[in-house]
């Protein structure tokens, strides 16, 4: 026999037992639900029960008293899993797994199962469209960024894994000022063919053009505070000039010929601001130059992208253009049915999206966990020169993704929780409530750097690609110093699927609530929580199988009798649990924790208990099986989060 979820399996069995105690001992009471929470020891048995503490206040016994009762009242002839059921302190009921019964259940599970282990698939397997990276087409993706597609990635593979039919999109956000200024700075060095990556060869244009553009900017702004006699205005901007300054003197010394070509060629115009908003405009109203100037520039920098992406495993089924919606009708429908609606109003030329009011009008605060002082900003959605914003731009977006799928969940740093709860507000506004309630805002918070601050408008970042080479050449140092018999080839083979897993492990580990303290002395930890760490584990594991060089024939489950191994076994049937929780809580990181976890304690059970060479030639077979499961289970979560569970290392 198998199970999916053996560890599932004597849950019910618990609450079974328990629920037809109570209908024995208290037929006038209707069944409550029973819920049962895992002990802290597993000397106190595997699962406890505090139904008896509510019963108690209802009853008017005391609970100690209630729990005898229920106990005595248990049929343990019905029992499977269950080896006893006992009372604890002042009136829980604690429920002990047989072991012997269990290890075998769990272990042949996971040996037929398999790559398949763990894997619960769900009773409803939805579409799900998970959006994720998004980075704008300025600039290479930088570390700080980096979080973003490796979240969405594990995301989707586990969604993927639990039955969803997944599908993975890239938002381009190609409209806008930002684009208009790196098309702008393009253009004017005509177009030139990449010296070096893609990606990073656009950036440089893109923070050069926009440090010299918005110098000029704030010149005339200087020139006009002179001419007004506007002394504080004229102290503000000369503060601003000279940082600019700074900057300009930066980036001249870093890209000295870019520099200088730039600032000749955009000094040739006499108010390059209004080229770029002519630009901008231009580009939006579908004008055919302008669409094939942005559009070029937008796909070198892309080509860039899917590049790192490919070094990471990190696939998109879908790219979609954010100029593709504003040059249908999509935007311009979704905004006229918003002018329809009582919640759109227009001051000074300027359309505005009252989200308050519809918090308010469909009475969302309890709906939406916002407190009853929370009042929600409202949205601009067509600024006065008649140009959309990006979250007008987004609604139109999000309507056309719920064309194809039951649940969107957009991967996008918390920063952008107004914009994103706007756009929730926008979809209730338009009568779609339903939408509203299947779109995900999955935050995450920020990866800093101790001691280096990160500044696009500075050129100031470290790219994902620079990070991933020195992960790599850091994994290569430390494999060469633990293995120097290896050869070169095998060195470079390892060193780069241990960098690259460790940078993903790092990012997906830490809830995405709370920001990564990016620091190589924790990235790196071949001793604990890294996927280095987590990978040797693996590769350890599949070192004892190798010199065990036999299928175990006969392995005496019920040998397994150590604390150690015990744990093991509770560990491996609790892994669908986590799975499933992980996978409809949207935590990737679980899958992280659980790994972890799991080499801790194979490494613990290695170190203490022999495997290959034990007391007995069963209880060899049982540690071997055992080890086989670690193993199997180790691959299955290092695979959700796109990390490599190698056989050597």
């Amino acid at each position: 026999m198998i199970s999916e979820n053996p560890f599932d399996q004597f849950r019910r069995e618990c609450q079974t037992v328990l629920s037809n105690a109570l209908k024995k001992t208290l037929p006038e009471i209707k069944t409550p639900a029973i819920t049962l929470s895992k002990t802290p020891n597993i000397e106190y048995g595997q699962l406890a029960s505090s139904l008896c503490f509510e019963l108690a206040k209802k009853l008017n016994q005391k609970p100690l008293s209630l729990a005898e009762h229920l106990v005595g009242a248990i049929d343990k002839s019905s029992f499977k899993l269950i080896e006893k059921v006992s009372c604890a302190g002042a009136g829980y009921i604690n429920f002990y797994v047989n072991f012997a019964k269990f290890s075998a259940l769990t272990l042949e599970s996971v040996k037929q199962l398999k790559f398949d282990y763990g894997f619960v698939k769900t009773a409803k397997p939805n579409k799900i469209i998970v959006e994720h990276t998004s980075v704008n087409p300025l600039h290479p993706i930088h570390i700080g960024q980096a979080r973003n597609p490796l979240l969405g990635d594990a995301l989707a593979r586990i969604l993927e894994c639990r039955g969803y039919k997944v599908s993975r999109h890239y938002y381009i956000d190609d409209v806008g000022r930002q684009s208009s200024v790196v098309a702008y700075g393009y253009e004017k060095l005509g177009r030139p063919k990449p010296t070096e990556k893609a990606d990073h060869f656009v950036g440089k244009i893109y923070t050069v053009t926009s440090c010299l553009v918005e110098i000029n900017r704030l010149k005339k702004a200087r020139d006009l505070a002179i001419a007004v006699h506007s002394a504080d205005d004229l102290v503000k901007v000369n503060k601003e000039i000279d940082e600019w300054m700074s900057i300009a003197a930066e980036l001249k010394e870093k890209y000295p010929v870019l520099f200088e070509s730039l600032m000749a060629k955009i000094g040739e115009d006499q108010n390059p601001e209004e080229e770029i908003n002519r630009l901008n405009r231009a580009y939006e109203d579908g004008e055919p130059k302008a669409k094939q100037l942005i559009r070029e520039v937008s796909d070198l920098c892309l080509e860039g992208f899917r590049e790192t992406m490919k070094r990471v495993e990190v696939t998109y089924d879908s790219w979609d253009w954010e100029s593709d919606f504003v040059w249908s009708t999509q935007v311009s429908e979704v905004l006229q049915k918003l002018k329809t609606s009582p919640f759109v109003y227009s001051e000074k030329g300027v359309l505005e999206f009252d989200a308050e009011k519809v918090v308010q009008v469909l009475n969302l605060k309890g709906k939406l966990g916002l407190g009853e002082n929370h009042e929600v900003s409202p949205l601009t959605l067509v600024r006065a020169d008649g140009t959309t914003l990006y979250t007008t731009r987004d609604i139109a977006y999000t309507l056309w993704k719920f064309k194809h799928a039951q649940k969107v969940i957009n991967v996008i740093g918390m920063e952008q929780s107004l914009a994103q709860l706007q756009l929730k507000l926008a979809l209730y506004a338009l009568g779609y409530g339903e939408y509203a309630e299947n779109f995900v805002h999955f935050a995450y918070n920020l990866v800093t750097l101790p001691g280096y601050k990160m500044s696009s408008r500075r050129g100031h970042y470290i790219t994902f690609d620079n990070v991933l080479d020195e992960a790599v050449q850091r994994a290569y140092e430390e494999v060469s110093k633990r293995s120097p018999q290896l050869s070169e080839k095998e060195k470079r083979k390892i060193a780069n699927f241990v960098g690259l897993g460790a940078v993903r492990y790092a990012l997906v580990d830490v809830d995405s609530s709370k920001p990564v303290i990016f620091t190589w002395e924790r990235v790196l930890n071949f001793e604990t929580n890294s996927a280095p760490y987590v990978q040797y584990t693996h590769a350890r594991a599949c070192s004892i199988l190798r010199k065990a060089a036999r299928e175990p024939e006969k392995p005496a489950f019920e040998l397994l009798s150590e604390k150690l191994e015990r744990e093991l076994i509770l560990n491996l049937a609790s892994f669908p649990d986590t799975f499933v929780e992980a996978a409809e809580y949207l935590k990737p990181n679980l899958i992280a924790d659980y790994a972890n976890v799991l080499a801790d304690k194979f490494n613990t059970f290695y170190n203490a208990l022999p495997v290959i060479k034990a007391e007995s030639q069963g209880l060899s077979d049982a540690r071997i099986t055992l080890t086989q499961a670690i193993q199997i289970v180790m691959h299955n979560a290092l695979t959700l989060i796109g990390v490599v569970a190698p056989e050597k290392m």
